[in-house]
């Protein structure tokens, strides 16, 4: 599997102009299935974004606004919090274009992602997997055409691959 993270002041997604999903502080989860990802990509994923120290801690923001430094948007040394310690949320969604193969030509190929048979049950295990380590969990609609909205606080991303 293959994930971007996206450490957010909010974000929201819809489908057909309708809000699905809507979260405030927290990370948004762009998950990337292949072929023979399973349980212990899921389980090793699902564990590292729930603990990852990645949002800054109330002193350091302080302490660097106090400062005039630019840390006190979380860069930095201030990464002190998970998602858990801020009592933030997570938004996942089903985003096959992670898998996608660029080496060649300007299209690119998606021969690389798991099919949607194959995809779907092992997004949803992976939602589960989270929901199991941190209840707040919120979710796109998987093989939908979706529009996310966020703002990325920092802006603060990583790829994750398993």
């Amino acid at each position: 599997m293959r994930v971007v993270l996206q450490r957010v002041s909010g974000a929201s997604v819809s489908v057909e102009g309708e809000t699905i999903a809507q979260i405030g502080t927290g990370l948004v989860v762009l998950a990337g299935i292949f072929p023979g990802d399973g349980a212990p990509q899921i389980d090793w994923l699902a564990d590292r974004i729930v603990g990852l120290r990645i949002f800054p801690d109330t002193a350091a923001v302080q302490d660097s606004a106090a400062a005039g430094s630019s840390a006190a948007g979380g860069t930095g040394k201030t990464m002190n919090r998970s998602v858990m310690d801020v009592q933030g949320s997570l938004l996942v969604v089903s985003q096959f274009t992670l898998a996608a193969d660029l080496s060649r030509g300007r299209r690119p190929g998606f021969s690389t992602a798991a099919p949607p048979e194959v995809a779907e049950p092992l997004f949803a295990a992976f939602v589960d997997a989270l929901i199991t380590r941190w209840p707040d969990v919120q979710t796109g609609r998987f093989g939908a055409d979706m529009q996310v909205s966020l703002v990325n606080d920092g802006p603060v991303t990583f790829l994750l691959e398993r």
